[in-house]
């Protein structure tokens, strides 16, 4: 495909079989769990938590998607901190893919749930205004597949690029080798706290447009 590294699509490959391989590897839940199986725990509860605030009691049956994209997210990310690897997340094909599912998805939920009223919330609250609020919502909603394809990628471009440039700063410049040290734990623990963020960001957004979708009858 046109556009597309095969280096992305294999460490996507990679990353989708870290996922599944720690997944299995958690086993079936046990009367006293292992740290392990407890982190994996702690993990769901963690997702099941942001949709329960978000949407409710229902919004329990899609712990699997926000949370095996959360898991795939998370660990193509951190393939960007290993020297010689770009993040496939770096890659917009890649992000593009998991926003269009999101966004076919939580329109998909929104008509199975709320059937042709769902289609009401591009009307907006003022009948005479309806037409022009069509048109900001239709755009609106195609904006999110691409706004969240270019958060994620700029951020793990971005954050890539300059983790080469402050490392070779560090390491060439005779002025900062005494401290070279603790200045790459530094660099590389910002780059870690922002694998976290931004997976965080992407499984949020995710959830916030599946609540607007289903939940938008009771509000």
């Amino acid at each position: 495909m046109e556009g597309v590294s095969l280096s992305h699509v294999s460490l996507g490959l990679v990353a989708m079989g870290i996922s599944i391989l720690l997944v299995l590897l958690g086993g079936r839940p046990s009367v006293k769990p292992s740290k392990y199986q407890a982190l994996l725990e702690g993990y769901l509860r963690f997702v099941r938590n942001m949709l329960l605030d978000n949407i409710g009691e229902e919004g329990l049956r899609y712990t699997p998607l926000i949370a095996a994209m959360g898991l795939f997210i998370f660990f193509s990310n951190l393939l960007g901190m290993v020297p010689g690897l770009d993040a496939p997340t770096g890659n917009m094909n890649t992000n593009l893919a998991m926003a269009l599912t999101v966004f076919l998805f939580y329109n998909f939920e929104g008509i199975r749930v709320n059937g042709p009223s769902y289609f009401k919330h591009f009307l907006g609250p003022i009948k005479f205004l309806a037409p022009f609020f069509v048109v900001i919502e239709i755009v609106s909603h195609i904006a999110r597949p691409i706004t969240l394809s270019l958060r994620l990628f700029a951020n793990m471009k971005g954050g890539a690029i300059l983790l080469l440039a402050l490392v070779g700063v560090v390491i060439k410049n005779p002025f900062t080798m005494a401290l070279s040290p603790i200045a790459l734990v530094l660099i590389i623990a910002i780059k870690f706290l922002a694998v976290f963020i931004q997976t965080y960001i992407f499984m949020i957004l995710s959830v916030v447009y599946l609540a607007g979708a289903v939940v938008h009858e009771e509000h």
